[in-house]
């Protein structure tokens, strides 16, 4: 049934599906809900320089992607197009805790909860997420991101909760903006390495080293580590670019169980 939503996506012009933007005391975010009564919510942060506007038009196959799950695609709006971070250069902003006031206000108007949220984000967008599974992992039933880990020094396993939530990561040998090796932006700051992010991340989860193993997502060979305390942390590496894919968001949510 996706197949022929995501088909139909690409064929027609985007549905007229409603879109509220609500306005918290630290900043905003906007929401499209599901055409049924939605089960969940996929939280997405943008890349540099973007918005919650332009999410949901620029990034308008993985909105649908989304509803088709049962999900309300939740973009949130970055200050002045950038996010706030350990190691970024960033607007003066407690974008953590902004992502606690989004997910409370979420609770609040629409009954979502840490059982039924999942994060999401690409390139910078992806790294907040990153951060957010790192810190407040409990408040998030899993993450799908594209194109963004940790930055330069990443974080120690010690430095995240032991609730890290499951989480599909996709991310392209050829990216030249966000390496899987990462680069330098300027003389203070680095992307960080997406190897390296991967094993914080499987270690703050509990991850059991000798549980890796290879599963086919959306086409591609990824290496999955399991079990780990919430489930499993996994990389998928495909032959492209700096961008997100519907198909593999579509496959991302299927493995943990949307």
């Amino acid at each position: 049934m996706l197949k022929h939503v995501l088909a139909a996506f690409l064929l027609t012009a985007p549905p007229g599906v409603a879109e509220d933007a609500v306005h918290l005391s630290h900043g905003d975010y906007r929401i499209v809900l599901p055409d049924g009564p939605a089960r969940g919510a996929y939280v997405f942060f943008h890349g540099y320089q973007g918005s919650a506007a332009l999410t949901l038009r620029d990034q308008r196959p993985l909105v649908e992607v989304a509803r088709a799950h049962g999900l309300a695609f939740v973009a949130v709006d970055g200050r002045e197009g950038r996010w706030s971070m350990p190691h970024v250069p960033a607007p003066d902003r407690d974008d953590q805790a902004f992502i606690g006031e989004v997910l409370d206000d979420l609770a609040l108007r629409h009954g979502f909860n840490p059982g039924d949220t999942v994060l999401g984000g690409f390139s910078l967008g992806a790294s907040l997420a990153w951060y957010a599974a790192c810190f407040q992992g409990q408040r998030f039933a899993g993450m799908v991101t594209f194109s963004g880990v940790f930055w330069s020094p990443p974080p120690a396993p010690g430095d995240c909760v032991a609730a890290v939530p499951p989480t599909v990561h996709f991310h392209g040998i050829a990216d030249r903006t966000f390496p899987l090796a990462g680069r330098a932006i300027d003389a203070a700051h680095r992307q960080g390495d997406t190897f390296g992010s991967i094993a914080v991340l499987r270690s703050a989860a509990g991850c059991d080293v000798a549980g890796t193993r290879p599963v086919t997502l959306a086409g591609l060979v990824c290496e999955t580590m399991a079990p780990c305390r919430r489930g499993p942390i996994t990389l998928c590496l495909h032959p492209g670019g700096h961008g997100t894919d519907a198909r593999q968001l579509d496959a991302g949510l299927s493995a943990l169980g949307f």
